[in-house]
């Protein structure tokens, strides 16, 4: 094991037994090549055998209706003579053939043995983590230039994976060093006797590691949901009822910062949905509305309904919003659009990622829309609408 302050090495990749046993076995272009080569002189043996027996046996029977006046010796000589003619007419045809069909072959076989060589060697680097590498076209065919393609758009795919994994876990490590830090900085502190376990220590390192707790569980919740292992209970529920359970649940927190919360729940409107988890999913856009608007300023919550298959909860406030540059990054995980004042908050920077993952597994969608900043901020959730 690497100790706290040895980079961490990762472990070697594993021998990949299948590539050695490919190697001793004959490649695509070889196969082709023998299998060609098999099928002309299969062929040609066979043109031969028919040509040899059926041909004299019908010249003969043509000879004899035309009544053509030889002797036995004189037919049995025009007879050898025609066979004889046709056999080396024949060869020769079905020699020159082969041999042209075989070079056509070879040469066919050779492209497809370096198109294939160029497309094996990129997947084994794409294989090997280097997810920028290009599979280039064969040019054997739309099949051939399809799985090219595909190869490459896997490629791409997996490196934006990679390059997800990695900053995830950077930001990760950045959300856990400052509570763990803080808890150090004052378990030391406690230790050296510069300060006491009192309350505010305590009340301190409570607050840390509950910061820590839910930061686990945010982390979970957001794996559950985006590999479909949520557990959800969907049953037929109110939209407008949802709205107004969790604008009165916020109602305080909003009251005590000064941030006005006007409700619209619009008409009755049923939907197929779990209603801790959307109540969940409210939670977090109000809270982040909230973190977001000024004392004295207002967040508006609304239902509506665009079309008669959806429903719509909309969350607008008119505080700080989000420039232009940073509008697509908002639900990715840890994107914070300011990080300083986010932290200062004591946000996980995952309450949006978690949301839309939940309001997918319903079927539905998250968007996001900002005039830019200063301008507020507006979030639409959007379900499915049991019909009746």
């Amino acid at each position: 094991m690497s100790g706290p302050g040895e980079p961490q090495r990762r472990p070697a990749r594993p021998a990949r037994p299948a590539r050695a046993e490919r190697a001793g076995r004959a490649g695509l272009a070889p196969r082709l090549l023998i299998a060609q080569t098999l099928v002309l002189l299969a062929g040609a043996v066979t043109t031969w055998l028919v040509a040899s027996v059926v041909g004299p046996s019908i010249f003969h029977d043509h000879l004899r209706q035309a009544g053509v006046g030889h002797s036995t010796s004189e037919a049995a000589h025009v007879e050898e003579a025609f066979g004889s003619a046709l056999l080396i007419s024949l060869g020769a045809a079905l020699t020159a053939s082969v041999i042209l069909a075989l070079g056509v072959t070879a040469f066919f076989t050779r492209r497809v043995q370096r198109s294939t060589a160029a497309v094996s060697h990129s997947a084994s680097r794409i294989a090997d983590g280097h997810y920028g590498t290009q599979v280039p076209r064969p040019g054997l065919g739309a099949e051939f230039d399809q799985l090219a393609s595909t190869i490459n758009d896997l490629a791409q795919r997996l490196g934006d994976v990679e390059t997800t994994r990695r900053r995830l876990l950077a930001d990760l490590a950045h959300e856990m060093r400052t509570p763990l830090g803080s808890i150090e900085a004052h378990l030391e502190a406690v230790e050296d006797g510069v300060r006491r376990l009192d309350d505010g220590t305590l009340e301190i390192l409570h607050g840390n590691t509950a910061r820590l707790h839910r930061l686990a569980e945010d982390i979970g919740a957001v794996a559950r949901a985006e590999e479909d292992g949520l557990d959800l209970r969907q049953v037929v529920v109110g939209a407008d009822t949802l709205v107004v359970s969790a604008t009165a649940a916020a109602a305080d927190a909003f009251a005590a910062h000064g941030v006005a919360l006007v409700v619209d729940a619009g008409q009755p409107t049923s939907i197929l949905a779990d209603p801790d988890r959307i109540a969940q999913v409210l939670a977090n856009l109000l809270d982040n509305a909230l973190q977001h608007t000024p004392s004295g300023g207002s967040v508006h919550v609304s239902l509506r309904r665009p079309d008669p298959e959806w429903v719509e909860i909309v969350v607008a406030d008119d505080g700080e919003g989000i420039d232009a540059m940073h509008l697509g990054h908002i639900f990715e995980r840890f994107y914070r659009a300011d990080p300083s004042r986010s932290r200062i908050r004591g946000g996980s920077g995952i309450g949006l990622t978690i949301s839309k993952a939940l309001v997918e597994a319903h079927g539905g969608g998250l968007s996001v829309a900002s005039p830019g900043a200063g301008h507020g901020t507006v979030l639409t959730i959007r379900l499915p609408v049991v019909r009746p």
